[in-house]
C-alpha cells in the first residue's frame, strides 16, 4: 500500500474526531497544557490535556488499571472499584466524584480499554460511560455521558507524551456556565498528580 494511505489510516485511528474541536489554551503549569473547546450539540466544553511526563507505558498502565487507588490521584475522586474484569486491559469500573455542597456527588460507570500496537509505537486508552451497567444510587447523580480518549507515545525510553480528550455531561442541575468555569481545574490537578505517581 502507498505511504499516503498508511498516513491517512493513522490519522483516522489515532486522531478520533479531531476536526470537531476548536481548542483554546486555558491553563498551563509544569509542562501540562489544558485546552477547552465547545462541542456541537452540548452545553459543556470538552477538555484536552497535552503533556510529556517521565514514565513508561508499563508504569502508566499499572496506574490506570489500579482502580481502587484512583482516589489518591484523580481529582476529587472519593471511591472507585472494578465491577467487571474482562481482561487485564479491558475492565468496567465504578467511580464516585466528590462535589461541593449543596451539589450531590456524581458517580460514573466506565468501560476502559487499553490497546497497543505490536511494536509498540503507541498506546491508546478509551473510556466510555456505561451508565446502565450498575444500578443508580439515590444519593448520587449518575453521569449520563462520558467519553475519554488517551493517545500515548514514548519520545524517549523514559518519557511518555500524552494527548487526552474528555467529553462529559455531569448530569443533574449544574448550570453549564458553572461547570465550564471549572472544567480545566480537575484535569490539571489529575495530571499533576499522575506526573508524581509516574516517578515513583
Amino acid at each position: 500500500m502507498p505511504r499516503s494511505f498508511h498516513v491517512l489510516l493513522f490519522c483516522i485511528l489515532f486522531n478520533p474526531c479531531s476536526a470537531q474541536f476548536n481548542w483554546e489554551l486555558s491553563k498551563q503549569k509544569d509542562g501540562i497544557s489544558v485546552y477547552l473547546s465547545d462541542v456541537a450539540g452540548s452545553v459543556y466544553k470538552a477538555v484536552k490535556v497535552e503533556c510529556t511526563l517521565t514514565g513508561t507505558y508499563v508504569k502508566l498502565v499499572s496506574i490506570l488499571t489500579n482502580v481502587p487507588q484512583f482516589s489518591k490521584w484523580i481529582y476529587n475522586t472519593k471511591a472507585s472499584w472494578v465491577l467487571k474484569q474482562n481482561t487485564p486491559l479491558d475492565l468496567i469500573y465504578y467511580s464516585e466524584t466528590h462535589m461541593p455542597w449543596p451539589l450531590s456527588n456524581r458517580d460514573c460507570v466506565i468501560h476502559m480499554k487499553i490497546k497497543t500496537d505490536s511494536l509498540p509505537r503507541f498506546l491508546t486508552i478509551v473510556g466510555t460511560g456505561e451508565p446502565d451497567l450498575f444500578p443508580p444510587i439515590l444519593t448520587k447523580v449518575r453521569v449520563p455521558f462520558y467519553r475519554a480518549n488517551w493517545k500515548v507515545t514514548m519520545p524517549t525510553a523514559k518519557t511518555i507524551h500524552i494527548t487526552y480528550i474528555l467529553e462529559i455531561d455531569p448530569g443533574g442541575d449544574i448550570p453549564a456556565f458553572i461547570a465550564n468555569s471549572f472544567a480545566d481545574k480537575g484535569p490539571l490537578g489529575t495530571f499533576t498528580n499522575l506526573a508524581e505517581r509516574l516517578k515513583k
